[in-house]
């Protein structure tokens, strides 16, 4: 049998009132979870500042108490010969803790005796979240105190409760040492459950005064941008949660960027959004118009490039900066060259189309593609312009209908590389067929979504709406609402057959990934939505 799963708070943006605290302790024959057992449980429960439940019982433990634990505890072994054994007890204490987060005093000690009987008894480790009063105190107050042990702390808070080996005494102490670190931590803006969680390594980071910044940042989806003193947005990012998100970068992450980007930071700004895709799209037209310098990998480059088949009689592959001029459009926009070159090396492999750039009949021998067999080049004026109108010909329904024509034979090459044991040249062949499979389904969803015109899609449970026009995004609504008029376009007539720009390519991937993830369903269109009836056939696994 199973715990059940845990309860969200929302991604852990519920306020610090309305979540379920367990305080409790636990009493043990020894310091190892492996070895020893549970003597004592006590537990009390708050919501809201409020008592809202206590727990206390004796365990048989099954074996000898050792005397040092008993003159420790005052648990002795006469005490504990009519208490329940802990798969009696730990049932009732499960279900006392419920969905509640647990918090204790060094709680990885309690947690790692609870969860050592929950999984030899059939539950499963606990999924409750859980909160240490040693670390927030470490953390808080360890320059006001001698130590941070449970009696000290106590004492240093005025507990109700002193402190005395005993379960139930401890945990009540616990809760008033809680409560006062819960006060001090609110003056540092911890008022949400993800920011408790996350206090114990905040200050570990040199920046950590600048979270004030972070105050004023709601809990919803958004973007948030980073400015410097001289106001230049340096970062922009994107958050389902953009208070979690933003003060997430002063809890103590030790990467270099994150602590560059500390260090110049100045302000933030943020903006809100109705959807997580309205936010991923403003990210991305945020990251184009601002070129933040911190963005570097999702930042444009500056000269994107397109694949295109050449105007002349044996056509060939060639990389250009520009996607108008004579020429067939394949693929494209890509950020630079080098991001072009697996493609083609991918069609390279897939179809012996010409390499060479020389004039037919140029040379007094083939070239060296030619001489291998794995090119058809004119270059010594002996191809028939029909024998290479073929390769043009797959070339071109391949990418506009029948990508097997393609990906078919890489699929195979892959195979026979790895049946004899060249797995590096296996490798990179793959790395080129998935570059292709890529260029080839975002080529669809480009020419879809012109297709299609006007939009209007919902997700299944009501939870978003939006408006998408040609592969942009116009409007989006939370909730299901929206406008009571859409104006629903029929598309052009002689759409683009690729993006212009490396915005528009990654706006339209962001719109049809959310339209075909599953749980969105259409409810007016402008014109038609259909892919071509042959399906990109992902790679099936190969040992490489």
């Amino acid at each position: 049998m199973a715990l059940p799963r845990q309860q969200t708070f929302d991604d852990l943006g519920a306020p610090l009132i309305d979540v379920p605290f367990c305080i409790l302790d636990l009493e043990t024959t020894g310091g190892s979870a492996a070895s020893c057992e549970i003597t004592e449980i006590g537990a009390v429960r708050y919501q809201g500042g409020a008592l809202t439940g206590t727990f206390q019982t004796l365990v048989n433990p099954g074996a000898p108490i050792p005397p040092f634990i008993t003159v420790l505890t005052g648990i002795t072994q006469a005490m504990v010969v009519e208490a329940p054994r802990i798969d009696e007890a730990l049932p009732t204490f499960l279900e006392f803790i419920g969905d509640a987060v647990i918090v204790g005093h060094n709680v990885r000690f309690d947690l790692s005796f609870l969860n050592a009987a929950a999984e030899r008894l059939g539950y499963g480790r606990l999924p409750n979240r859980s909160v240490d009063t040693a670390g927030l105190a470490r953390r808080l107050v360890r320059k006001d105190v001698r130590n941070l042990k449970l009696g000290t702390l106590a004492a240093h808070f005025r507990a109700r409760t002193v402190p005395n080996h005993r379960a139930l005494e401890d945990a009540r102490a616990t809760a008033d040492v809680l409560w006062g670190l819960l006060e001090i931590a609110g003056t540092l803006g911890v008022t949400h459950l993800e920011d408790l969680l996350a206090l114990p390594t905040a200050r570990g980071s040199a920046h950590y005064g600048k979270i004030a910044l972070t105050d004023g940042l709601p809990r919803k989806p958004g973007v948030y941008l980073f400015r410097d003193r001289n106001g230049e947005v340096f970062y922009v990012g994107k958050a389902k949660n953009l208070r979690t998100r933003v003060r997430s970068y002063f809890y103590g992450d030790t990467r270099r960027k994150i602590e560059t980007m500390l260090r110049e930071l100045d302000h933030i700004e943020h903006r809100v959004c109705a959807t997580e895709l309205e936010a991923e799209v403003a990210e991305v037209r945020l990251i184009i118009a601002n070129r933040p310098r911190h963005n570097r990998r999702s930042r444009p480059g500056k000269a994107p490039h397109w694949i295109k088949l050449t105007d002349e009689a044996f056509p060939r592959l060639s990389v250009v900066r520009k996607p108008n001029g004579p020429g067939t459009l394949l693929f494209g926009p890509f950020r630079g060259a080098a991001a072009a070159r697996p493609v083609v090396e991918a069609l390279w492999d897939a179809v012996p189309v010409r390499r060479c750039t020389g004039r037919p009949g140029s040379r007094e021998a083939a070239c060296a593609p030619a001489q291998l067999g794995v090119a058809m080049c004119p270059c010594d004026g002996t191809l028939p312009e029909g024998d290479y109108a073929e390769v043009v010909e797959r070339i071109v329904a391949g990418v506009s209908a029948e990508p097997d024509l393609l990906l078919g034979p890489l699929a195979q090459r892959i195979a026979s590389l790895a049946a004899t044991e060249r797995f590096e040249e296996a490798a990179w062949v793959r790395d080129r067929h998935r570059a292709l499979a890529r260029s080839l389904e975002r080529r669809r969803a480009w020419q879809t979504l012109q297709r299609a015109g006007t939009i209007h899609a919902a997700e299944d449970d009501g939870a978003s709406a939006a408006l998408i026009e040609r592969g942009r995004l116009v409007a989006a609504w939370a909730d299901g609402s929206h406008p009571p008029l859409l104006r629903i376009s029929a598309p052009e007539p002689d759409p683009p057959p690729l993006p212009a720009d490396l915005g528009d390519a990654e706006e339209a991937h962001l719109v049809w990934r959310w339209l075909t993830s599953g749980r969105v369903r259409l409810l007016e269109a402008g014109g038609v939505i259909a892919e071509p009836r042959r399906p990109v056939q992902a790679l099936q696994s190969v040992a490489v």
